[in-house]
């Protein structure tokens, strides 16, 4: 299991993002962007999580607090936007597609990867983790 998040400091603003395997926190990966928003360091966090987990055998479980992300492969948000030429539900070019296009393909090549979403600031100790790191990293870009 792979927590990510993302934070932004300002919309846009300095962002930063993370992940974190469960339970133990350990090993963990931030970086972040000097002017980004939100829902890019959020694409960022789970992007990075599989790129940093490629060789990684059996299924694997990204649990994010982020909606955009977890709905985007639990609904297949991702095969509309493919299908329509990469243009949204209203007909307009699919926002942040230059980190979406490659997460979907790690997914798909993997096959095996699944998507829950945690509530956030519920508590939730990995969820709090992965939230902490991410705003201390976009610190660092502030």
């Amino acid at each position: 299991m792979i927590y990510t998040d993302g934070a932004c400091s300002g919309n846009p603003g300095p962002g930063g993002w993370a992940w974190a395997t469960s339970p133990t926190g350990e090993p963990c990966q931030t970086g972040g962007e000097t002017h980004t928003t939100n829902q890019r360091m959020e694409l960022s966090a789970a992007l990075e999580a599989l790129r940093a987990h490629a060789g990684h055998p059996g299924p694997i479980e990204i649990r994010s607090d982020s909606t955009y992300v977890v709905h985007c492969f639990r609904d297949a948000w991702w095969a509309g936007w493919q299908k329509r030429g990469w243009k949204n539900s209203q007909r307009q070019p699919v926002a942040n597609r230059d980190l979406w296009e490659p997460l979907i393909d790690l997914v798909n090549q993997r096959g095996d990867v699944t998507f829950t979403w945690v509530k956030a600031h519920n508590g939730e100790p990995m969820n709090e983790l992965v939230d902490a790191l991410a705003v201390a990293a976009s610190l660092g870009f502030a």
